[in-house]
């Protein structure tokens, strides 16, 4: 919940901190970065320490992070306490889904219990904007990280009482280079991506940042390649479907979360709508994206999933060309519309992320890949709403509302690109190429088994298709 329910605050954040344009993106992006940048380390800390103590450590961190957020006097103590809040966020995800596994040994039951962990999950997120809009309008922007707290205390004590603890048999080796390369390589990027409009793309700090996120990727190349247990194996990306999972979630994520990003800050101040009623405009995003989450899952069991992503690009880009023309009177019924249409295409994304990434994996790499495929999410909600404040800054920070309406319209042509790109790369993905690709790399790893053409996939991939 607490990655969509930030956004509806952000008018209300900007005016009692008075925050830039970047601080709002760090608002978001500090929470991402770190999330995407631990993810795999906190599944490896599971693993070896234990994954109950793990996923307590992480609700405590969670919990702490939640109560520093709600007295932060300024937009820097803002940030770096949300940073501190993503750290706790990082153990939760990856580490709930181990401890499901590890309890539930009947495949059918956990398929259940993952197919239930998995709609909360989705309805939360759903929620998010419903909830922040009634509580930033009643209470204060504050009171959107209160409520973590005694959730989180009673998740702590809940855990200890029900959840027994379980480590891996084999504990992969802590990267520690390779970790501090995708944290120093992830925040040169956002840094430069976010700071670029107000320093200008040429100057020398912008090109020091895209240099050294460059070569933080050609550095973690070079060192994985030499790692008999790397943080991440450089041989997945043989996989057609494997390669395109990731730019699938970078692209999806990024579309939806810079829609996110503008989305707030248009209904509520070239609007002028409440903050209950900006989030309760969220309302068709919610809907379409229960319905359509379940009916994507099918798809892709049923050995569909190239419609799946295909549904899902045009789904975005029909979205996005509907509010390239956005203005200060467009039509809520209008808006309405264009809001249930993303909700069609991140609903219909998920699952096909997840398949890609994990199909042909042998079992002891499923989870590796599917880690991937989450910590690609983060990258796309950093790169998203990075691009999206840099592009549209200047409108939002005019004085008159009218100028933020057509500021964002670049945005959603570039959004309107990235479902052109995931239609394309849904069909590259999905032919006769992409799984001959998987089963090299498939066969490479050592994998026990493998889908044929045109039938469902195994086990591993149903269960982690059921989640989504």
């Amino acid at each position: 919940m607490d990655v969509t329910i930030v956004n509806v605050a952000l008018p209300a954040i900007r005016r009692d901190l008075r925050a830039s344009v970047a601080g709002l993106q760090w608002s978001i992006d500090g929470y991402s970065v770190v999330m995407a940048s631990f993810l795999l380390l906190s599944g490896s800390m599971a693993d070896r320490f234990g994954r109950r103590r793990i996923f307590q450590l992480g609700l405590a961190i969670f919990s702490l992070g939640s109560l520093l957020c709600s007295l932060a006097p300024t937009t820097s103590a803002l940030v770096g306490f949300r940073m501190l809040q993503a750290v706790g966020g990082s153990m939760l995800n990856p580490v709930a889904m181990s401890i499901i596994v590890n309890t539930f040994t009947d495949p059918r039951e956990r398929a259940r219990a993952i197919g239930i962990w998995g709609a909360v999950f989705g309805v939360s997120m759903a929620a998010g904007p419903l909830l922040g809009g009634v509580l930033v309008e009643r209470v204060g922007w504050r009171s959107i990280f209160w409520v973590n707290v005694p959730i989180g205390l009673l998740a702590v004590w809940l855990t200890a009482r029900f959840v027994s603890e379980s480590r891996a048999d084999k504990p992969r080796r802590f990267d520690l280079v390779a970790q501090a390369l995708v944290i120093l390589g992830l925040m040169a990027l956002t840094s430069a991506v976010i700071e670029g409009r107000s320093a200008g793309w040429w100057s020398w700090p912008i090109a020091v940042g895209f240099g050294v996120a460059l070569s933080c990727v050609v550095a973690l190349v070079f060192w994985e390649k030499h790692r008999t247990e790397p943080l991440l194996d450089l041989r997945f990306f043989r996989s057609l479907p494997f390669s395109s999972a990731t730019l699938l979630a970078v692209l999806a994520f990024a579309a939806f979360s810079g829609f996110l990003f503008l989305n707030s800050l248009y209904l509520q101040e070239a609007r002028g709508l409440s903050a209950s009623a900006a989030g309760f405009m969220t309302l068709p995003i919610a809907l379409a994206l229960i319905v359509c989450s379940p009916l994507s899952g099918r798809l892709v069991g049923a050995g569909r999933t190239r419609l799946a992503i295909v549904v899902a690009g045009v789904a975005v880009v029909t979205a996005a060309l509907i509010l390239t023309g956005l203005s200060r009177d467009t039509p809520l019924p209008m808006l309405a519309v264009a809001y249930a249409v993303f909700g069609v295409g991140l609903g219909s994304i998920n699952a096909p992320i997840t398949n890609n990434a994990v199909s042909g994996m042998p079992r002891s790499q499923a989870g590796l890949a599917a880690a991937v495929a989450s910590t690609s999410r983060q990258v796309g909600v950093s790169l998203g709403v990075a691009l999206a404040g840099s592009l549209a800054g200047g409108g939002i920070e005019a004085a008159h509302h009218a100028d933020f309406a057509e500021a964002t319209h670049l945005v959603f042509w570039v959004i309107a690109a990235f479902g052109g790109a995931i239609v394309a790369l849904g069909i590259v993905s999905t032919g006769k190429r992409a799984r001959a690709s998987a089963a090299r790399v498939a066969t490479l790893l050592g994998a026990p088994e493998m889908a044929p053409s045109g039938s469902a996939p195994p086990f591993t991939v149903r269960v982690a298709v059921e989640a989504e």
